[in-house]
């Protein structure tokens, strides 16, 4: 076995939304994607005062791409146009399949607009390959219940499986490409190491304390994304303290990339087709 080493450190970079407080990073300055990983926006964390006006996520469509959508803190309510409906809560994730073309609305839940509190969302897109970017439209909400918490390390670490398989067990979400998700809890000296990572991109990104990878010499602070070499075939991670860690691994899809606004195809043209199908009503009913 042969460990990655880290190539570079990538900083999210400060790009409110409205009175949301987001930081992003990636796409960044020096990363397009990590592919198939393409984009991350980390919202919060913040305090919204009683009677706020919620997060801005009102209806809009997407196409070509699946959304991995974290709740840290708070609660999100989610509604599209195929007709699936939930509110989920702190420690949960929503599984989104977007495919061909769906609608769908991510605000918070009036119990939320009307007391306020603490509210930190990350949404990580997940490119598919040509040949699924016209998939059915599929969505998966989750509590925190809902998703095998395994103890690492004499129980030092907490690995929230989501997608995958780790030591015998499946995460609950069924990824049309095979992707790994997991979020890991970690306490200060806790330690995991993930193998079997060869032909495979790593997305590895700090929420929140503070972690070492590998044998490099730099720790890791919160709200940076680790970009890893492509040699070999596995990645240890420690805690300098609690730490909150997404990780998740990939085959990479290696095809031309073709984004605009919530539209992720191959081809300017099929971004064309979107949205004339968008606009003609083809993503399902529309959201009120």
């Amino acid at each position: 076995m042969t460990a990655r080493s880290v190539h570079r450190l990538l900083p999210a970079v400060r790009d409110d939304i409205g009175d949301l407080i987001t930081q992003r990073p990636l796409p960044g300055r020096l990363v397009d994607q990590i592919d198939p990983f393409l984009f991350l926006n980390h919202h919060g964390p913040q305090t919204y005062p009683p009677h706020n006006r919620g997060l801005p996520f009102g209806p809009h469509p997407h196409r070509g791409f699946e959304t991995v959508t974290f709740i840290l803190e708070g609660m999100l309510a989610h509604r599209d146009s195929a007709g699936h409906e939930s509110v989920i809560h702190a420690g949960g994730v929503q599984w989104m399949t977007a495919g061909r073309g769906i609608v769908h609305a991510e605000v918070s839940p009036r119990e939320f607009l009307e007391r306020g509190g603490p509210i930190e969302i990350l949404q990580l897109w997940v490119n598919l390959p040509s040949r699924l970017k016209m998939s059915e439209p599929a969505y998966t909400g989750l509590q925190r219940a809902d998703i095998p918490a395994l103890p690492v390390d004499g129980g030092k670490v907490l690995l929230n499986l989501i997608a995958g398989e780790w030591e015998g067990r499946t995460g609950p979400v069924r990824s049309l490409t095979g992707v790994f998700m997991s979020t890991l809890e970690m306490r200060p000296g806790g330690a995991i190491r993930f193998d079997g990572l060869e032909g495979r991109n790593v997305f590895l990104y700090v929420a929140r304390g503070v972690i070492q990878v590998g044998s490099h010499a730099d720790l890791v602070s919160p709200m940076h994304l680790v970009e890893l070499d492509e040699n070999g075939d596995t990645v240890e991670i420690r805690a300098g303290q609690d730490a909150l860690v997404v990780f998740g691994h990939a085959e990479p899809i290696r095809e031309p990339v073709v984004a605009h606004g919530p539209f992720v195809m191959n081809t300017r043209e099929e971004i064309a087709q979107a949205i004339d199908d968008y606009q003609a009503g083809r993503f399902g009913s529309a959201l009120g």
